[in-house]
């Protein structure tokens, strides 16, 4: 399932910045501290969020060219804000549709089920 990359710019501009503001708290959304891979500077991204055993798992809406997925991978891991809570993760995977589809609730692999494509990025928190 992959969204229209004008509308990530749109986010990343506009509704982001809002985002930030209550993401990390709230159930079902998180915030993603990750670093970039050239600039070295962090980011935080506002991401719907879905909790597993040791860790979280995250809808790849925009596909393999979100910078906060690209910078998560490169670097094994990153910081994961949830209900207020900080976490550092690690062991970054990306597990492709239909498989991914089984890592979410049944409310959302409703949405998903008619992409064909698409992604599900997962991380584990470090101990």
């Amino acid at each position: 399932m992959h969204l229209p990359r004008a509308l990530a710019a749109f986010n990343r501009r506009v509704t982001n910045p809002i985002q930030r503001r209550w993401a990390g708290r709230i159930p079902g959304h998180a915030i993603i501290e990750h670093t970039g891979r050239k600039s070295g500077r962090v980011y935080r991204t506002p991401v719907l969020c879905v909790e597993r055993s040791g860790g979280f798992a995250f809808l790849v809406g925009y596909g393999l060219e979100s910078d906060w997925v690209r910078n998560l991978l490169a670097a094994d891991g990153g910081v994961v804000i949830h209900r207020g809570r900080r976490y550092e993760v690690r062991n970054v995977r990306l597990v492709p549709m239909p498989a991914g589809r089984e890592l979410l609730p049944r409310w959302l692999q409703r949405i998903t089920k008619l992409a064909r494509e698409g992604n599900v990025l997962t991380v584990s928190i470090a101990d």
